[in-house]
């Protein structure tokens, strides 16, 4: 790995979200297509791009059961207990509605709303994404929507992962629809014979389906575009290099595009990761994508000290950070940008992957320093509630309606007027 000064500062910033101007004709064709032709474009989009002709999209409850054939008991009880994780941490974000009233008898307050609909995309591919679903589906669940439906792309088989599809249940998805791309995003946003719209979408995928979400937002709500994996690693002397290495190799195996970044104060420690990370990568399954993120987007980072080590973090706002330090807790209250930050050596950033609780739908690209993980606020909307007294608007009825005025709205001004003559 490069072992640079931090005035060499590299941003982890890259431009992959933005697409090529043929990706997005792409997109915005098959948008239009879905939107004119429904089910019958999205037949001719499946076989095109999954090579399967679908009788229908929806998953049966049939192939729901078959799937639990298919894994074994010890996976099954390692969802349950991931999903039971993941439901306890978001219960704690949820906030009740509120009013509060004041001496003039005016009521204030806020009404938080469930969404009604949600749609979240699962990848499909190479790979099963049952962690996804589990993310996705669970903070909705918690925040009170009601009608919660799954996208995801099928094998040629026209089957969708067992493992994928028994998170689903697990998680009480009732609506799972087996399409995917930009197409399936299309037909969330605006709907077909076969799937009615839905007013978000959240859930990871490629650069189409990445696009697509875009190209939607404003008719839906989506969670954001995110972008490659990232990970940081603060540490010092008492970090042990080959869990570091491990560390960040277990970003850099997502995408030959993901960032993997050690800051440390120490040049040994910089030195022995940096040769422990190309010992680990000859026998990584996954070691031509590493590689090439390594080469392209790896560094390591050695600072004067630790306080510049901290702030350099600041700087990257990445998406996982890992604290790996003598009194690591000490430094907690000095992080500012980060999407999920991991205390102490036995905090792996696989444990937030997976199991411990917290949502691994995170910021990227730089985006922490403004953006926050998937949470139960994003599946909630706030409607402000407004009772005023008489006698309030009696105190203040003059006042607004001379702030309407100097708007230059005379009808505003009026409104409030008409009410302060009549009896």
């Amino acid at each position: 790995m490069k072992i640079l000064k931090v005035n060499e500062l590299v941003s982890i910033k890259r431009s992959i979200e933005a697409g090529t101007s043929e990706q997005l004709a792409v997109v915005k064709g098959i948008i239009t297509e879905i939107r004119k032709r429904g089910d019958e474009a999205l037949r001719e989009y499946t076989e095109k791009f999954d090579r399967v002709q679908l009788p229908s999209f929806s998953v049966t409850e049939s192939e729901i059961e078959a799937s639990y054939a298919e894994v074994d008991q010890e996976y099954i009880e390692i969802v349950r207990e991931a999903a039971e994780n993941i439901k306890s941490f978001h219960e704690k974000q949820l906030r009740p509605s509120w009013m509060t009233t004041e001496e003039n008898g005016t009521i204030l307050g806020q009404k938080i709303t469930a969404l009604d609909s949600v749609g979240v995309y699962v990848p499909g591919g190479t790979a099963a994404y049952p962690s996804s679903v589990l993310m996705n589906v669970i903070p909705a669940k918690v925040a009170g929507v009601k009608r919660i439906v799954m996208v995801s792309p099928p094998d040629e088989s026209g089957k969708l992962p067992a493992a994928v599809l028994v998170a689903a249940k697990e998680a009480g998805v009732k609506e799972i629809f087996k399409v995917g791309g930009a197409q399936a995003v299309a037909a969330l946003a605006y709907g077909t014979e076969s799937i009615a719209p839905v007013d978000k979408i959240t859930g990871p995928g490629n650069i189409f389906v990445a696009l697509a979400k875009r190209e939607v937002f404003g008719d839906v709500d989506i969670d954001m575009i995110a972008g490659p994996s990232e990970i940081a690693v603060l540490a010092d002397d008492s970090a042990r290099p080959d869990e570091v290495a491990a560390d960040l190799l277990s970003q850099a195996e997502h995408d030959p595009r993901a960032c993997s970044v050690l800051v440390t104060p120490s040049l040994a420690l910089a030195e022995a990761v940096s040769s422990e990370v190309e010992k680990q990568l000859a026998v990584l399954p996954r070691r031509d994508i590493a590689s090439r993120a390594i080469a392209d987007y790896g560094a390591i980072y050695v600072t004067a000290d630790l306080d510049e080590a901290v702030e350099t973090v600041n700087q990257l706002a990445p998406e996982h950070l890992e604290v790996i330090t003598e009194n690591a807790m000490e430094l907690l209250g000095k992080i500012r940008h980060a999407g999920a930050i991991f205390i102490g050596r036995y905090s792996s950033e696989p444990v937030g992957d997976y199991f411990a609780g917290p949502n691994h739908v995170l910021p990227t690209n730089g985006t922490a320093r403004f953006s926050s993980p998937l949470n139960v606020d994003d599946f909630q909307k706030k409607s402000s509630v407004i009772i005023y007294s008489e006698k309030a608007l009696k105190e203040n009825g003059a006042k607004i309606a001379a702030f309407a005025r100097m708007e230059g709205l005379e009808a505003h001004a009026r409104a409030v007027e008409t009410r302060l003559k009549n009896k």
